[in-house]
C-alpha cells in the first residue's frame, strides 16, 4: 500500500533535503532515549550520529597520536546513512575526504582509523568498505528498545534542544490590510506557521508576528475606496479613485458600514469622513484576516502596526544611525538610502521628495526595532514573490544599522496555481476576483490546505490540484496519512474492547523486518526537526510523515497486531505497544503540521 498517482510525491524529494539527509544533517539517526532534560527536550548530544561524529573525531585524534595517521587539519565529520541497509545504520566518508592531506589511500585511512573508533552501546561494529568508508551497525536489541523510549516521551517525543532558548521571531502573511487574503497568502501563512511549530520544538523561543501595514498611500486608496462607494450606497455621485481598490469585496464593505452607521458620514468634511472610515475600515479588514487565518489553524503572537514604527520613534532612530553612518543622502529633493556603497546596483529612496517615507522606510524602522530594540536572535522573514526584488536591499540594509546580516533569513514563497485536473482554475466563480482563502477551505478542508502548501518548497511555484485535495484515496497523502492514524486508533479501540493490555508487551518479540522498519523510521522524527531548523525547510516533514504512514500501512498488512490464534498473547501484546509508539509519532507530526488526527475515517 503506497501512495501514487497524481500529487507528484516524488517532487516532495527535494536535492537539498537528500544532501542535508546524507551528510547525517538531518534524517536516518536515531535518538538515545536514556533519559530527557527537564522540559522534556531531548538535547542534541543524544541524537546518535553526533556522538557517532565524536566517536570517530577521538579516532583520528588517536590514530594521529599513535603515528597511523599524519597531522593534519580533520575537516568537519559527517555522518550519512548508507542507501543499502546491509552496509550499515550509519556511515562517514571521512576517508574519502582525507586522502589529499593524508598522503594515504582512502582504505588504508579506513582500515587504520576503524580499529581505533570506540565501540559502545548502542554501536554493535564498525566496518570497513571499499573505496573507503567506514560503516556502523546498530543494535537491534536496542533499536527495539527505542519503542519503549517513545511511548516514555509521549507528546514531547521529537523535540531536540538545538535553539537553546534563542529568541526567533517569524513575519510572516502580513497582507495590507486592504482586501481579504487570497491562496498565494494561504501558502506563505501555511509556510510560516508550520515552521514556527517546528522550530518551538527544536529548543528556540519563537514569536509569530503579522506587521500591518496600517499606514502610507495604500490605506489612503483603501479609505477613499470605502467612501465613494459609502456615497454610492446613498445614491451620491463618486467614483472610485483611479488608484482605489476595485474588487467586490469593497462594496461589500461600504454596505456594511451604510448598515451600522447609516448617514452618519455624509455632513462630515470629506477628510473628517475618510479618516474615519479609514479607522472602521482597517478593523474590519484585519477581523476578517484573523477569521481566515483561523480556518486554517494560523494564530500570532504579535500584531504589530506599521503606525507605531513613527509613534515611537523608532523611524527617526533608525534613520539616525544611517545618516550618522553615512549611509543617507540628498538629492532631486528625496532622501536615499546610497545602497550602492553596500554593493547594490541602486540607491534606494527612503524619503520622497513630499517629505513622505517610503516602504523601504517603513521596512527599516521595523528592522531596526526588530533586530537593535526588541533584540531578537534571529529574524525570519516569509514574503510573497513580488517582494523578491526587495531582499538584496534588506540585507544591505540590516548591517548597514549595525546588526549581524546573517541574523536576517528571508524566506521567498512564490505562486500558487490551483487546477482542477489539467485545467486551471484563476478566478472566483462567486465574485469574479481571485479566488480567496476563505473559499479554498470551504473547498477541500484546512487539513488538505496546510498539508500542499507545507508540501513544497517555498521558492518553487506550486500547482494545488483541487480534486486531488478531496480525493478520498491512497492517491491523496492527506487522506493517506490521517487514514493511517484512524487505522491506528481503530486497533486501539479493539484491543480494549478486548480487555488488552499492551503495558506488559516484551518489545524484543519485535523481530518482523516489518516491525523493525517501523521502528527505524518512527526513530527519524528528532533529527527531521533538527534538520528542519537548520534549513528553515518545513516541506521535509510532509515527506517524512508519508514514509511513517507508508512503514506502518506496511507493518499492518505483514504483522496481524491483534491475532485470535492461541498462543499469541505476547506477540499481541508487543506489537500493540509497537502500534501505540506509531501514534504517537504520527500524532506528533500531524500537530506540527497544523492537522487534525481523526479516531475514524
Amino acid at each position: 500500500m503506497v501512495p501514487c498517482g497524481g500529487w507528484g510525491y516524488t517532487e516532495l524529494l527535494s536535492p537539498s533535503f537528500d544532501r542535508l539527509r546524507m551528510s547525517g544533517q538531518v534524517g536516518g539517526g536515531h535518538c538515545l532515549g536514556a533519559t530527557l532534560s527537564d522540559s522534556g527536550i531531548i538535547p542534541l548530544a543524544m541524537l546518535l550520529k553526533h556522538r557517532i561524529a565524536q566517536l570517530v573525531a577521538q579516532g583520528v585524534e588517536e590514530a594521529q597520536r599513535s603515528g597511523v595517521l599524519p597531522q593534519f587539519s580533520v575537516p568537519e565529520i559527517e555522518i550519512e546513512r548508507p542507501q543499502l541497509l546491509e552496509h550499515g545504520d550509519f556511515a562517514t566518508s571521512l576517508p574519502l575526504r582525507l586522502a589529499r592531506a593524508a598522503r594515504m589511500s582512502p582504505m588504508a585511512i579506513a582500515e587504520g582509523l576503524a580499529p581505533r573508533i570506540a565501540i559502545e552501546e548502542p554501536i554493535e561494529r564498525v566496518e570497513v568498505a571499499s573505496p573507503g568508508f567506514i560503516n556502523f551497525a546498530i543494535s537491534q536489541d536496542w533499536l527495539r528498545q527505542q519503542v519503549e523510549s517513545v511511548l516514555e516521551q509521549g507528546e514531547a517525543y521529537g523535540s531536540v534542544d538545538l535553539g537553546e532558548g534563542q529568541r526567533i521571531q517569524i513575519e510572516f502573511v502580513s497582507v495590507n490590510p486592504t482586501g481579504p487574503l487570497h491562496v498565494g497568502h494561504a501558502r506563505g501563512a501555511v509556510l510560516g506557521s508550520g515552521l514556527a511549530s517546528i522550530l518551538a520544538v527544536a529548543g528556540y523561543d519563537v514569536s509569530r508576528e503579522y506587521y500591518i501595514n496600517d499606514t502610507g498611500t495604500q490605506m489612503d486608496a483603501f479609505a477613499r475606496t470605502i467612501y465613494a462607494h459609502y456615497l454610492q450606497a446613498h445614491g451620491r455621485d463618486a467614483e472610485v479613485p483611479p488608484d482605489g481598490y476595485m474588487g467586490s469585496y469593497m462594496v461589500d464593505l461600504a454596505g456594511e458600514v451604510v448598515e451600522r452607521e447609516k448617514d452618519r458620514f455624509l455632513t462630515m468634511p470629506v477628510d473628517e469622513a475618510v479618516s474615519a472610515l479609514r479607522e472602521i475600515g482597517l478593523k474590519k479588514m484585519l477581523g476578517s484576516i484573523r477569521e481566515d487565518l483561523e480556518r486554517i489553524r494560523v494564530e500570532f503572537d504579535v500584531w504589530f502596526s506599521e503606525q507605531s514604527l513613527y509613534d515611537s520613534g523608532d523611524y527617526e532612530a533608525a534613520m539616525d544611525i544611517l545618516r550618522g553612518s553615512g549611509y543617507l543622502a540628498e538629492r532631486e529633493g528625496a532622501t536615499w538610502f546610497t545602497s550602492t556603497a553596500l554593493g547594490e546596483d541602486k540607491d534606494n529612496v527612503v524619503v520622497r521628495s513630499t517629505g513622505a517615507p517610503t516602504y523601504f522606510a517603513s521596512d527599516i524602522a521595523y528592522h531596526y526595532n526588530k533586530l537593535l530594540k526588541r533584540g531578537y536572535d534571529r529574524v525570519v522573514n516569509i514574503w510573497g514573490a513580488d517582494h523578491q526584488g526587495h531582499v538584496s536591499r534588506m540585507n544591505a540594509v540590516v548591517g548597514a544599522l549595525g546588526a549581524d546580516a546573517d541574523r536576517l533569513t528571508i524566506i521567498i514563497s512564490q505562486m500558487v496555481a490551483l487546477k482542477r485536473g489539467e485545467e486551471t482554475v484563476r478566478i472566483s466563480k462567486r465574485t469574479g476576483d481571485l479566488i480567496t482563502l476563505r473559499e479554498l477551505v470551504d473547498e477541500v478542508g484546512s487539513d488538505a490546505c496546510r498539508f500542499f502548501f507545507l508540501s513544497r518548497t517555498a521558492g518553487s511555484q506550486m500547482d494545488f490540484d483541487l480534486e486531488l485535495a478531496k480525493k478520498e484515496s491512497d492517491d491523496n497523502p492527506v487522506y493517506y496519512i490521517q487514514y493511517a492514524y484512524a487505522r491506528i486508533a481503530g486497533i486501539m479501540r479493539l484491543a480494549q474492547e478486548r480487555g488488552l493490555d499492551y503495558a506488559q508487551g516484551d518489545v524484543s518479540l519485535l523481530t518482523h523486518e516489518a516491525e523493525v522498519a517501523l521502528i527505524r523510521n518512527m526513530l527519524l522524527l528528532p533529527e527531521i526537526i533538527e534538520g528542519i531548523a537548520l534549513s528553515l525547510e518545513p516541506h521535509h516533514l510532509p515527506r517524512y510523515t508519508v514514509e511513517l504512514a507508508t512503514a506502518f500501512h506496511w507493518f499492518y498488512q505483514q504483522c496481524r497486531v491483534v491475532s485470535n490464534e492461541p498462543g499469541d498473547e505476547a506477540i499481541t501484546q508487543a506489537r500493540l505497544k509497537l502500534t501505540e509508539a506509531c501514534r504517537t509519532v504520527l500524532a506528533r507530526c500531524l500537530s506540527l503540521m497544523g492537522m487534525s488526527a481523526p479516531e475514524r475515517m
